[in-house]
């Protein structure tokens, strides 16, 4: 699959701004983070394909992938029902030192 076909769109929302512009402490457990980027991404792209399509079309260096796959939701139109499409979505975690200027 070509890198440019794995990330659909940013989704740029109330909640994705705030987690790009935190950073997280230092901890036992976990080292810093950067912020976190939200994504559409293809519904078969794993997460090796959105780390290295994140890494060449922006030019960062990405610490973790989280993905989750988004259902349909049902909804009505006069006497018929139907669905919403199902996409998938992607948070990406990126090294303190670098950031990606989307909002």
């Amino acid at each position: 699959m070509d890198i440019y076909h794995t990330i659909i769109r940013p989704l740029v929302t109330e909640k994705g701004t705030h987690q790009s512009q935190q950073t997280h402490e230092s901890t036992k457990t976990r080292g810093a983070r950067g912020g976190s980027y939200t994504f559409e991404v293809h519904p078969k792209a794993n997460k090796a394909q959105i780390r290295q399509a994140i890494e060449k079309i922006y030019n960062v260096r990405v610490v973790s992938v989280r993905t989750a796959n988004r259902r349909g939701k049902q909804r009505r139109h006069r006497m018929t029902t139907g669905t919403t499409r199902q996409w998938k979505k992607a948070v990406v975690v990126l090294n303190p030192n670098y950031h990606i200027d989307l909002f």
